[in-house]
């Protein structure tokens, strides 16, 4: 007896999926250039992703103009666009939303995303908090005065500070209701900032959340959340535990991506369920053949039935996916999978016999940084920092490296880590063994969240 594919399971009407598949790839025929080509071979009409090539970052991204199906869209006008850190959140040609990623596979993305995206991608979010809150839940929130604080990257078009930002400017309520925190900012401002708004639910990356429940244990962050909702990093399994009880709160996590939006979210047992009403996920191994329940794939590929203006079909995200070959024991019926690939990386370093000033992976974010195509920092003593760099075509590297060594030592400065030396490395980023850029790379044998 055949297994059924992950994406059939994942979806209530697996049927209207087909449909939707069916769709997007004659869309994306009929209008983007690049899958006109790519195409030209298929059947009329596709109901199965695996009959699809597949695409990926690097090749999608060289074919920018080609591949969207807007032809106002393109990668001068959008590069443009994200160099000015005031249109975060803003509407890209009065309609679309921009965001960028770091290169975590060797290539940087922008992705442009339309209403449909921004409705999809959010479908797995909705379905989470209906079934992670109780009716005494929300009772609790509201009570608590249902305040929403994100705490994520700023400087840059990440999705999650420009989706956020787009919806706090589109409603009076929300403005009031929720308050956005730059993981740039110490640890001492933003304990300061959280105490002052005393949040009901917190939003942030793991590796945040982590030290912010040091902080709560210390007794200097005394905030009473009834949910944290964690994102983008892994942590070691007794971490979350120790979260939930320095906060008194249920912690809860979702999983996904820039170019898919947030199709999981996690349950009691540990376990992240598939949302896939908008979304295909197909793992597979390294000749991109379906893999097993129980059986860890090598990557993961991934199609967005939602975005029409820059088609996201059979990609291959990068992220190792581990599907439960059993029911699980939440009693959810939805597909339950792991995800090896992101993992919170925190530097540490020492400021006096026995304390260290922690600075999560985030906040070294310097891609966005003009002329700055890839980035690696490599922290080779407690006290010195090694900056790897891969320079966009035609940058001046001397006025990069100016540019990326002043961000980091504001960065430092905040934290009054004076005492830390900068240093610009001769070899570019250096891959993985699994074909990932870890953007971080702290000290062997410093302890890890």
């Amino acid at each position: 007896m055949s297994q059924r594919p992950l994406w059939e399971t994942a979806s209530r009407k697996p049927e209207k999926i087909k449909e939707r598949l069916a769709d997007i790839v004659a869309f994306a025929r009929a209008n983007s250039p690049y899958y006109r080509d790519l195409y030209k071979n298929l059947p009329a009409s596709i109901e199965n992703p695996s009959l699809l090539p597949v695409t990926d970052k690097k090749t999608l991204m060289a074919s920018f103009d080609a591949w969207v199906t807007d032809r106002e869209v393109t990668i001068e006008r959008v590069r443009k666009f994200i160099e000015d850190p005031n249109l975060v959140g803003e509407k890209f040609l009065g309609r679309y939303l921009v965001a960028t990623t770091a290169g975590t596979t060797g290539t940087p993305g922008i992705f442009v995303l339309d209403d449909n995206h921004m409705r999809g991608g959010t479908s797995g979010l909705r379905e989470a908090f209906r079934t992670w809150l109780s009716f005494g839940d929300f009772v609790r929130i509201v009570v608590r005065g249902a305040r929403f604080a994100a705490l994520h990257a700023t400087g840059g078009h990440f999705v999650s500070v420009a989706g956020f930002t787009r919806a706090r400017r589109s409603s009076r309520v929300l403005a009031k209701l929720t308050r956005d925190f730059s993981v740039h900012a110490p640890i001492k401002e933003l304990v300061n900032g959280l105490n002052e708004f005393r949040p009901a639910v917190v939003l942030s990356y793991a590796s945040i959340v982590s030290l912010l429940a040091r902080e709560q244990e210390l007794g200097r962050l005394r905030i009473k959340p009834v949910l944290l909702v964690l994102t983008a990093e892994g942590l070691a399994e007794e971490e979350y535990g120790r979260i939930a009880k320095a906060f008194g709160a249920k912690v809860r996590s979702t999983w996904g991506s820039t170019e898919i939006g947030g199709p999981t979210y996690s349950c009691a047992e540990g376990w992240l369920h598939v949302v896939g009403e908008w979304i295909i996920l197909e793992p597979v191994d390294a000749d991109h053949r379906p893999t097993s329940p129980g059986e860890q794939s090598h990557t993961v590929l991934v199609t967005n039935l939602a975005n029409r203006v820059q088609p996201i079909l059979r990609y291959d995200l990068g992220d190792r996916v581990l599907q439960r070959p059993d029911p699980c024991p939440c009693g959810n019926p939805l597909p339950a999978i792991r995800i090896q690939g992101r993992s919170a990386e925190v530097l540490r370093f020492p400021i006096q016999a026995g304390e260290d000033v922690s600075i999560p992976p985030l906040a070294f974010e310097i891609d966005h940084v003009p002329g700055v195509d890839l980035s690696q920092v490599v922290q080779t003593t407690p006290t010195n920092l090694r900056i790897r760099l891969r320079f966009a075509s035609g940058a001046d590297p001397n006025q990069v490296w100016q540019k990326v060594h002043g961000e980091l030592k504001h960065l430092l400065a905040r934290h009054e880590l004076h005492q830390v030396t900068i240093e610009r490395a001769e070899e570019p980023p250096e891959q993985g063994r699994g074909g990932k850029f870890r953007a971080i790379i702290p000290l062997p044998s410093a302890p890890r969240t």
